[in-house]
């Protein structure tokens, strides 16, 4: 399954939420610090439930740390500011999928290092200025797994109309 980074993530019910969708898809999710809470928050914990022995959590100090670990696999920055639709990648197992703090987005020294290519976005209507972090998240992880075929997943029966 696919790798989820979270950089420099602000809000803990977002960072719970996501947590949740990783241990129910199996994606790995990565936190690049600092960030604007405590791993053991309360809100970190309830939005999360009781899925955190569920997922692969990595921290990593910094984006370079991240980078290092990541190297040589397909990153994708999802960021307002592109224009690229992000449902217009075909995506692979080993992709990398790198979401921006809730209340500014990636920074201009992170989008740098990825080519134009690299940088999608989310279709939205025209005077929308941006999603609710873990629901981007969600959409790109659902969409990501439909297109590898959903490995790992319990399928519900096919029913005929």
């Amino acid at each position: 399954m696919i790798d989820i980074v979270l950089y420099q993530p602000e809000i803990p019910g977002n960072t719970g939420n996501i947590i949740r969708l990783c241990a129910n898809t199996g994606a790995r999710l990565h936190l690049v610090r600092p960030l604007g809470f405590v791993l053991d928050d309360a809100r970190l914990r309830r939005a999360g439930l009781d899925y955190h022995e569920w997922a692969e959590l990595r921290v990593h100090d910094s984006w370079a740390d991240l980078c290092q670990a990541m190297s040589g696999r397909r990153l994708f920055a999802f960021t307002t500011k592109a224009s690229h639709s992000a449902f217009a990648e075909s995506f692979r197992p080993d992709d990398v999928l790198v979401f921006g703090p809730e209340t500014r987005g990636l920074p201009a020294e992170v989008l740098d290092g990825f080519a134009p290519a690299a940088r999608l976005r989310l279709p939205m209507q025209p005077d929308s200025r941006s999603l609710n972090l873990s629901n981007s998240v969600a959409i790109m992880v659902y969409e990501t797994w439909r297109q590898l075929g959903f490995p790992g997943a319990v399928m519900p029966p096919e029913t005929s109309a």
